[in-house]
This record gives structure tokens, sequence and C-alpha cells, in this order.
């Protein structure tokens, strides 16, 4: 009897805006290097977003997550659209899928890339990833508006901290420092939010006590995002919660060229459901259909979910691509280029064949 192919069942969500387009480049790349690698990826395409939305009033089915639940991994490409304020498509989309599956680690790597030149003056290259808190902190339900319309008019939004969700994202963000320089920065903004970010900074402190080999230190992320201006390189593993992940993330984004670069992974550790893998940037709606959308961070999101699956080797392949296409100068217009989405997508493909990782 012969090797039975290893088969993967991955859920595609296109979404909404560019991701309509970045999600069916990256599949083609991902289907090259999976027949090549001896593995299938089983896609199950899902028209949820904005436009489903519009003719259901629900930016996915009632039983979605139901339908999620049956996959290996779920590649999604973006959400939103100016028709729908943000708050109904990310509350209705993004974010359940996140907490229903606990995808609690949000990791972004970035670094710099060969023959991009960046916004900043020094030019050494760099390599540092975020690890963001995914499922609760600034980013909770708990709060509300009262008198709507009226000048006293409030709202308040509660910020929802857990010792269990801080002490597991810092034990994330420390294992990982293991494998990488052994040193994690810590965002936080204890001198002026009193309750929370003390106690972040406690448990993360007593997390580090069981990781005597990583080096831990302490930044206010606005000096922190300072410092990244000023010198990235200082930097390996970032732990910060929910908002300042989020925000900060952006901004490592902008620093090695492009926000149309950068990965994502909404992780589960524990393997109980499927993780998410999607590109940080948003829907674009002002180049949807020009063709310039940059894929780089759908195929890398691609590179990551194949590692999360246990392919490395073909993970590592595909990013070792994506740095030979990006010196070579095949990219779209946000890196300086002016290939279309689908010019640098068959690039990719023609360089795995040319390194011998295709058919």
């Amino acid at each position: 009897m012969g090797v039975r192919m290893r088969t993967y069942r991955i859920a595609a969500i296109p979404g909404d805006g560019i991701g309509r387009e970045t999600v069916p480049a990256a599949r083609r790349v991902l289907d090259v290097l999976s027949a090549a690698h001896g593995f299938e990826l089983l896609w199950t395409e899902h028209p949820w977003g904005c436009a489903f939305h519009a003719e259901t009033g629900a930016m996915m089915p009632s039983d979605g997550i139901e339908q999620l639940g049956e996959a290996d991994a779920i590649l999604l490409g973006a959400v939103g659209t100016p028709e729908v304020p943000d708050h109904v498509s990310l509350w209705g989309l993004l974010i359940p899928i996140r907490r229903e599956f606990d995808q609690f680690v949000s990791l972004r790597p970035v670094r710099s890339l060969p023959g991009i030149r960046g916004p900043l003056r020094d030019e050494r290259p760099f390599d540092l990833v975020v690890v963001r808190e995914n499922t609760e902190g600034e980013y909770g339900e708990v709060g509300g508006r009262l008198y709507r319309g009226r000048p006293h008019e409030l709202a308040v939004q509660e910020a929802v901290f857990t010792r269990m969700g801080v002490e597991r994202i810092a034990r994330y963000a420390f294992g990982l420092a293991r494998t990488r320089s052994g040193r994690v920065a810590s965002a936080t903004k204890s001198n002026g939010i009193v309750h929370t970010m003390p106690f972040w900074d406690e448990v993360v402190a007593e997390v580090a006590a069981d990781f005597p080999d990583v080096e831990l230190t302490s930044y206010h992320v606005d000096a922190l995002a300072a410092l990244l201006v000023l010198d990235p390189t200082r930097f390996d593993v970032i732990v910060a919660s929910n908002l300042f992940g989020d925000i900060l993330s952006d901004l490592t984004a902008a620093l090695a060229g492009s926000i149309g670069v950068a990965p994502c992974g909404n992780i589960d550790p524990t393997g109980r459901g499927p993780s998410m893998f999607e590109p940080i940037h948003g829907s674009a709606p002002d180049i949807v259909g020009t063709g310039s959308a940059d894929p780089i961070g759908q195929i890398w999101s691609g590179a990551l979910m194949l590692e999360h699956l246990g392919e490395k080797e073909a993970a590592d392949r595909l990013v070792r691509a994506l740095d030979r296409v990006v010196a070579a100068g095949t990219v779209t217009p946000d890196l300086g280029g002016t290939l279309s989405t689908n010019e640098v997508c068959d690039a990719f493909i023609e360089e795995l064949r040319r390194s011998g990782t295709a058919a």
C-alpha cells in the first residue's frame, strides 16, 4: 500500500475588499507548495463578510462557528467596507471567531525585507515579533452608553484583565523568546492606568521568574513606540495587551516598509479548535479592483498556517521564496514596485519551481 497523503481542511474566508483578491492569490501559491511537499489542502470557501451582511443582516450565518469548527485552520482575507460600521463588521465576524475558538495568541512577526527601504534613517536589519493578547484586555464587551444624543451623554468601556489571560500570553511569549534571542519586552502603561497595567506587570514578572534564562524589560508603551522608531534592532519578542499589541504591530509593519507585508496568526496553542491566519492589513477599499493589492501579508500568513499545521519545511521554503521575490524587486506599488497582485503571485510560484520545491 502507498503512503496516504496528508490532508488538511482549510476554511477560506476572503471577506471584503482586497481580501477577495489576496486570498485567491495565496491559495494558488499554497496549492503549488503543498503538492510539492506531499500534502493536500482541502479548501472550503465561506462567502461571509459585508456583502453577506447586506443580504442577510449578519456577517456570517448563525451556525458559522460550528461550520468553522470542522476545519483544521482558517485563512482569512480582510473584514470591513465603508457601508458597514467597523464595530458591526469586526464584532460580527473576526472577533467572534477569535473568542469562540479561544485564539488567545495573536502572533505578529515582522522584519526588514531584502531590497526594501523602510522609512527609517537607520537601515540596520531587524527581526522581531509582537505577541498580542487576543481575547480580553481593552477589547472587552463590558460597558455601554447612556443618554444618547443629550448634552450629558456618556460612554463607558471597561478593560478586563484576568490572571489566566495575562499569564498564558506571557508564558507563550517567554517560551517563544527561548527559541530566539532570549529577550522579552513587555508593553505597559502602569504610570497612568492605575489598576490593569500594574496587574499586567505583576503577572508578567511572576511568569518571568519561571524563565530565568530569558531577560525581561518592561517599557511604557509610548516610550516603546518611540524606541521602535529610533532603533527596532534592540527588540526581539514584544508581549502586549490587546490594544497595545494591535497598535505596535501596525507600527512595526510600517517600519518594514508596508502594512501590506505583515502576517498574523490567531492561535490557540492547545489545538482544541482551529487557529486563524490573516494579514494585519484591512480591506483597503481605496484600491479594490485596481489589482495592486500586496499579497505578501496573505502569503506569509499562509506560511504561519503551514508551520502551525506541522508542515515546517514547506513553511520555511515559502518564507525563503518570499525573500528572493522581494529582493528581485518583484513587488506591488506599496513597496515601490509596479506589479499586480497576480504578477507577484506568479513570481512566487516561479521562484518555488526554480528552487526545486514545486513540480
